[in-house]
């Protein structure tokens, strides 16, 4: 079967979406023989394109879909003269729904969508909301934003969410369901054979009570709700600390108990091995962030973590399996109350932790995600 991939950024480009995008290029290639990148130039625009590439990162990630919005009918040319040239039997397109506005398709094909929210989605859920806009101009656009997914999420074979959540929003917004619509997890950001881990070699957790966070924005992945938790513990005498990896605390969110350990790159062996070791060594990640979805709950997960979250969005932590999920209107001492109760009780923190491992290896890794795909587009293709 002959697949083409189609995204505004390469998925050799390793830092796009987050990793998600390669990490998808990636677990496609081990399943289909022959996954081909369709070249995302917009033709005589491509200097507008670089210019969007080149300016700040809050600037560009708003912009950059919206100008390719603007000229799709140019882009899109351009794509439908690639397919033309081979024949392929899917087009599987992960992120960029843009990519697919006003493309016609030269001969019929499969077509795969995924991503883990839309600009609707986003923007009419909680999540968006607690952001607040960018351009606020922009907001004219969003019912010519809505039209045009409906058009494009509507013509796809199979839309596959990586969550519930933004399978049930493709349905309120988009009109959408199943078997045209359903739910894939998504992996880790992590490659499974790189993921040491040791089952139940963790610190004495009666020693101190160790927490971790893993995000860019400290106050966006709830940083301010860990710290009060740690400050938490530590008014009650328990012996905790939290660790904090991506972002820099401000000063009245850091003590004694927090150590920040920076950006740590997977690239580099060293940084790469005290990452894992502080999954590894961590007892609960605690992170009420607003995401739509989070790679680094599946990474908790790999490495048999309990998460500690808020239910929001299309976060991947079920209650009782891999973590808790918290409302979001939850008080600190809900999560300070779950913690104190499986540091009381090894047996049922260790069955948590196997629990979140056993759902890694089921769910959340990008094989198992593959393999689903693949067999969804074989059962969508049957009679083409």
């Amino acid at each position: 079967m002959k697949i083409a991939y189609l995204c505004d950024i390469s998925p050799l480009e390793t830092w796009g979406y987050s990793g998600g995008n390669s990490n998808m290029y990636r677990a496609l290639c081990d399943q289909f023989d022959d996954v081909h990148i369709l070249e995302n130039s917009w033709g005589w625009a491509e200097p507008l394109r670089h210019l969007v590439n080149a300016m700040p990162e809050a600037i560009t990630l708003r912009a950059r879909w919206r100008l390719h919005l603007l000229f799709g009918p140019i882009i899109a040319k351009n794509v439908a003269r690639q397919l033309a040239r081979d024949k392929y039997d899917v087009l599987f397109c992960p992120y960029s729904f843009h990519s697919l506005a006003g493309l016609k398709l030269p001969y019929e094909m499969t077509t795969v969508y995924t991503s883990d929210a839309t600009p609707t989605s986003y923007k009419r859920s909680s999540i968006g909301a607690a952001f607040g806009s960018y351009f606020s101009a922009s907001r004219i656009l969003d019912p010519l934003i809505l039209r045009t997914e409906m058009r494009v999420f509507g013509a796809v074979s199979l839309a596959l969410w990586p969550s519930k959540w933004m399978e049930n929003s493709a349905k309120e917004f988009f009109a959408i369901t199943a078997p045209q619509s359903q739910v894939v997890p998504w992996g880790a950001n992590l490659p499974d054979k790189d993921i040491a881990y040791s089952g139940d070699d963790r610190p004495d957790m009666q020693k101190t009570v160790r927490l971790l966070l893993v995000g860019r924005d400290w106050f966006a992945k709830g940083g301010a709700t860990s710290f009060a938790v740690l400050k938490a513990l530590m008014e009650k005498g328990i012996p905790a600390r939290l660790d904090v990896v991506g972002c820099m605390p401000p000063d009245e969110h850091r003590n004694e108990n927090v150590k920040v350990h920076g950006l740590l790159s997977k690239s580099d062996p060293v940084e790469f091995q005290k990452f894992m070791d502080l999954y590894q060594n961590a007892h609960f990640m605690v992170m009420p962030s607003f995401e739509s979805y989070g790679f680094a709950f599946c990474e908790a997960s790999a490495f048999g973590l309990p998460s500690l979250c808020m239910d929001i969005g299309g976060v991947p932590v079920v209650d009782g399996v891999n973590g808790f999920a918290f409302p979001p209107e939850a008080n600190v001492d809900a999560y300070v109350d779950c913690i104190l109760e499986h540091r009381n009780d090894a047996k049922k923190y260790n069955a948590l932790s196997k629990s979140a491992r056993a759902y890694y290896e089921k769910h959340l890794n990008w094989g198992a995600w593959a393999r689903s795909v693949k067999a969804k587009i074989i059962e969508s293709r049957v009679g083409l």
